[in-house]
């Protein structure tokens, strides 16, 4: 298992479009990609794989988020996925 931390730069956060392409991405992969947003209250966990579960964890502009791949390909997954983020996700 591997994981990075990233901050979400895209003003607009992950709604409805960026997470469409996160998780297409994120199926392109066999290992299990997870996110994890920690806040005060909570930490909420996400399926990166979907849309529903990204978009339920209400990921803004300015979080940080972990994003945990455990699988065969984790270690190109975990790569593809913080690279995506980092470059703000299609906006």
């Amino acid at each position: 298992m591997v994981n990075g931390k990233v901050r979400i730069k895209n003003p607009t956060g992950l709604h409805l479009r960026p997470a469409g392409l996160f998780c297409k991405t994120a199926m392109q992969f066999d290992c299990k990609i997870t996110v994890l947003k920690k806040t005060k209250q909570e930490n909420v966990t996400a399926n990166a794989k979907s849309v529903l579960s990204v978009l339920g964890a209400c990921i803004k502009s300015g979080d940080e988020i972990e994003i945990a791949c455990e699988g065969a390909d984790e270690e190109e997954a975990l790569k593809e996925m913080l690279q995506l983020v980092e470059d703000g996700l299609g906006e």
